[in-house]
């Protein structure tokens, strides 16, 4: 809706925005007398409402901007300075086109000045409007604008978005803050050309300190008066419409002048000890730095200039400045402090009383008890510990996370005895409350809180002993990338009811982001454990310690990983000190979580202070499971379509997992997942604008997959159909990305002198297995019937080629005895190993079957291979509790013991002239 508003050019350079007052002068201008007699002759309202009247103040615009705040081409600035028409010093004669586009609705506050000559208008801003179309020249310029709606400003700060805009937020209170705290650094240097009172500078300081995040527009346009910034840069704040776009403007703005201010701050400190000690100070800068301020505050509304005059030395709460002393008393009383911490800030609030507000060690001691303040010494969130607790738990980390069941159980472990001794604690509890209050001293008044422990009477000094202290473990969560660490963290806190934080370690190179840094230093500040707690605001929250296998090594910093000893230790965390804080923590509350990729880079010291619990890489078919439960629900909501025109059957996903996707985690698949639904996404676009919805098919087939991801990236192993002598199915525990997969041994003779070669880049392990196979097999070859005579060399006319598929890949282990052993018996003999079978196990000279690792991965490698029949050491029979049960049903597996058992279920049929007696084989079947 457009609205008939009187404008107001302003002087050249000046710019208002709202909750500003602005002085424009009167003098040899005529448009402002004119204007001012139309608006009284319209509005017959008392004299004493004229305040209310309001008029639109337009900016001059900049010859290197647009009337809109966007900046000229370059090939365009000569042109348009030619077309500029008008008197830039006198605003009443210029150009309507010269006008910027935004101006501010102002409220006309009165007329002040003592002769004609100094006569000023005075304004205060109020809101922002657009000009649509001008609709007057003279004698004043009139225009038809669009008021810039305010709630649509506070619904787009508390509406989608809201943690980026809270983070900008953030952003710029902290930089306004530093702004101000360096102005007030300059005070100790006289004759600094920014050196203000420490009254105004504190004034300023509060005013900012009390701003929330509805009231983001309002301080970002009070700190564009504030910073040194440019026509165009103001200009470009009046015209950001949006508050987000407005804080990053003056984000931008802060930053730049921050780091000025450092710089000259280092000249003004070289300056100052360069110079005599009878330098005057410079009087008018002074003045001029603290009329600015005045013509500031006097747009806050309610605030009597006159005020401003320095207090004196005892005047620290003079005027309607709050008492900041009582503030912080007030503050240390709510906080609960423990008895150690309280002393220490009671202490420090005696000397703050005693202190000029002037003086620097004023700030720090200020910061200093806030600080303690802030730190949760005793206030805890109580876990929800019911009787249904474990069942809630359970189905918690069920629905968030497949599979785990380690990491579960763990968990599950600590609730049940957490809950156990909070049920003890609350008996004890409940007999304390029936404590008598003449049984305590007189002047505890009942209160048995107040009352020091040395105090209590005896019996419930014993009640008190009985009492069971909550020490939290500190668990170390050890896997591949994209396994769900971090998300199990969060898990983990939903489950327990208590608040999350998370600290990243990775690259962490100073002690004292850990410990905090000593108060003795300039910009001492404490370190990630303290500072977490005052975010969380509780003693017993869930800390996450992301990636603490890349904090950094020891170096002149100090060493980070040493520090986090004590942290981590569950008998001196109760007791953690902060060099910053310097009063003891308790921290055994806390249940920390720490993360890491791998223990090779963890100081054994500090691996020992946390409980290891690994998580392997997922299998495909619990990457199946994660796929259909979490991945491809989140990705087609996130796509923009839902369950009924997206359909992913099981084959495709398996053939996305095993063909697009090596890893030992899910990211991966993730994107891959988003990467079809955003293909779907675009077929139902285009079938709901051409309305042809009877030729959109929400399934997507195998076929589908070459064109939406493009052509397979990985190969499987595949079983063979055919026998051949001299080739055995092995398998493999990890082929890439924490796979299981097969592995084909190929043995070939020819005619020799007892030589073999080795290829397909295997490592020494293996090279060792296929020597250790070799020597069995001749040393049995007469029992094998693959020679006459006892005292002949089988290998002395003919040489073996090894070779394992698959080159470029490096292979090693020690789990490919028992197949090279077999392959070399199948080439001597001339007998086929059928292509169904595969086996793994590590072989001694003596032809024991040795356990191996892996057995999960290698399982599931061979039935998604198509392998029927599985050999596994008999010592390996443990690891089968772990597989899954589709597994178990989907192949035959046989435990041995020898070779001989081996070949006796390989080849049931043949005949060996020295076999072995194999008691009760059927039993171990």
């Amino acid at each position: 809706m457009s609205h008939t508003l009187p404008l107001l050019p302003l002087p050249q350079g000046s710019v208002l925005l709202p909750g500003i007052t602005l002085r424009i002068p009167v003098s040899g201008r005529s448009d402002i007398p004119a204007l001012l007699s139309a608006i009284s002759s319209k509005d017959k309202r008392p004299k004493q409402d004229a305040r209310n009247r309001t008029v639109g103040c337009v900016p001059i615009t900049s010859p290197l901007l647009r009337a809109d705040g966007f900046p000229l081409p370059e090939n365009d600035l000569d042109e348009t300075r030619a077309s500029q028409i008008g008197d830039v010093a006198n605003p009443s004669q210029i150009d309507h086109r010269r006008l910027f586009m935004y101006g501010t609705v102002a409220k006309i506050m009165g007329v002040q000045g003592k002769g004609a000559d100094d006569l000023a208008l005075i304004v205060e801003g109020a809101r922002r409007f657009r000009i649509d179309r001008f609709v007057q020249m003279r004698p004043y310029f009139a225009a038809e604008i669009a008021y810039i709606d305010e709630e649509h400003e506070t619904k787009e700060i508390e509406g989608d978005g809201q943690q980026t805009n809270a983070m900008a937020f953030d952003k710029l209170k902290d930089l306004s803050l530093e702004l101000l705290g360096l102005i007030r650094m300059t005070t100790l240097f006289p004759g600094s050309p920014t050196a203000l009172s420490p009254f105004l500078t504190r004034r300023l300081e509060l005013f900012v300190i009390r701003k929330e995040i509805h009231d983001a527009g309002v301080l970002a346009d009070f700190m564009a008066n504030v910073v040194d910034a440019s026509l165009e840069d103001r200009l470009r704040v009046l015209a950001s419409i949006v508050v987000r776009e407005r804080m990053e403007l003056m984000i931008e703005l802060l930053t730049s002048q921050v780091e000025s201010m450092k710089a000259n701050n280092k000249i003004i400190i070289t300056t100052t000890k360069l110079s005599p000690r009878n330098s005057e100070p410079n009087d008018t800068n002074q003045r001029d730095k603290e009329a600015l301020l005045r013509k500031f505050f006097s747009g806050l509304g309610g605030f009597n200039p006159a005020s401003l005059a320095s207090p004196g030395p005892g005047d620290a709460g003079a005027g309607d400045e709050p008492n900041e002393v009582e503030e912080l008393k007030t503050k240390i009383e709510k906080a609960k402090l423990s008895p150690e911490a309280l002393k220490v800030a009671e202490r420090e609030l005696k000397r703050l009383k005693k202190m000029n507000p002037a003086q620097a060690e004023y700030g720090v001691c200020r910061t200093y008890i806030e600080t303690l303040s802030e730190i949760p010494w005793t206030l805890g969130t109580r876990d929800k510990l019911g009787p249904d607790t474990l069942a809630i738990a359970r189905k918690q980390l069920d629905d968030d996370h497949y599979g785990l069941q380690k990491i579960k159980k763990r968990l599950l472990e600590y609730l049940a005895v957490l809950r156990l001794k909070q049920a003890v604690n609350d008996e004890i509890d409940a007999q304390l409350g029936k404590a008598k209050a003449e049984s305590l001293p007189t002047e505890s008044n009942g209160d048995i809180s107040s009352v020091q422990v040395d105090q209590y009477p005896a019996d419930v000094q014993i009640l008190l002993s009985r009492r069971r202290v909550d020490k939290s473990p500190i668990l170390l969560l050890v896997g591949p990338p994209g396994t769900g660490k971090t998300s199990l963290a969060k898990s983990i806190a939903t489950a327990l009811g208590r608040k999350f934080h998370r600290i990243s370690l990775g690259g962490v190179r100073d002690e004292a982001e850990i410990r905090g840094h000593r108060r003795t230093y300039v910009a001492a500040m404490p370190g990630m454990i303290v500072s977490g707690l005052r975010k969380v605001g509780v003693n017993n929250p869930v800390f996450l310690l992301d990636e603490i296998d890349k904090i950094g090594g020891g170096s002149f910093h100090g060493d980070p990983s040493a520090a986090m000893l004590e942290v981590l230790d569950p008998e001196q965390n109760h007791t953690f000190n902060d060099h910053y804080v310097n009063v003891p923590l308790d921290l055994s509350k806390v249940l920390f979580i720490a993360t890491a990729n791998t223990l090779d880079t963890i100081p054994a010291p500090l691996l020992d202070r946390m409980e290891t619990i690994s998580l392997s890489g997922y299998t495909t078919i619990e990457k199946r499971h994660i796929a259909k439960q979490h991945l491809i629900p989140r990705q087609i909501i996130l796509n923009g379509l839902n369950s009924e025109q997206v359909h992913l059957p099981d084959d495709v996903v398996d053939a996305i997992i095993t063909q697009y996707t090596r890893e030992s985690g899910v990211r991966n698949l993730e994107r891959e997942l988003g990467s079809v639904c955003r293909y779907k996404a675009v077929e139902f676009s285009d079938a709901k604008d051409t309305s042809s919805f009877q030729n959109y098919d929400p399934t997507v087939s195998t076929l589908d997959l070459e064109e939406i991801l493009g052509i397979e990236r990985f190969d499987d192993e595949i079983a063979e159909k055919r026998s051949v002598p001299g080739i055995v199915t092995g398998l493999v525990a990890y082929s890439t990305g924490g796979q299981g997969s097969i592995l084909f041994i190929e043995v070939a003779d020819m005619p020799g002198s007892g030589r073999v070669q080795l290829t397909g880049k295997l490592g020494e392990v293996l090279k060792e297995s296929v020597e250790v196979a070799l020597t069995w097999v001749k040393a049995h070859a007469l029992q094998l019937g693959l020679t006459d005579d006892a005292s002949e060399d089988i290998m002395h006319n003919r040489s073996i080629h090894v070779h394992c598929p698959s080159g470029g890949i490096p292979k090693d282990g020690p789990s490919a005895g028992l197949s090279h052993a077999i392959a070399l018996i199948s080439l001597f003999s001339g007998r086929s190993v059928p292509p169904e079978i595969a086996m793994t196990g590590e072989i001694s000279l003596r032809g024991r079957v040795m356990p191996v690792g892996g057995i999960k991965e290698k399982l599931i490698g061979a039935m998604r291979a198509g392998v029927k029949t599985v050999l596994l050491p008999n010592l390996n029979r443990k690891d089968l509790k772990d597989i899954p049960q589709e597994v178990k049903d989907g192949l035959e597996i046989i435990h041995v013991e020898r070779i001989w058992e081996a070949m006796r279920l390989i080849w049931p049929d043949a005949h060996w002239p020295g076999e072995q007696p194999i008691p009760a084989i059927e039993s171990r079947l």
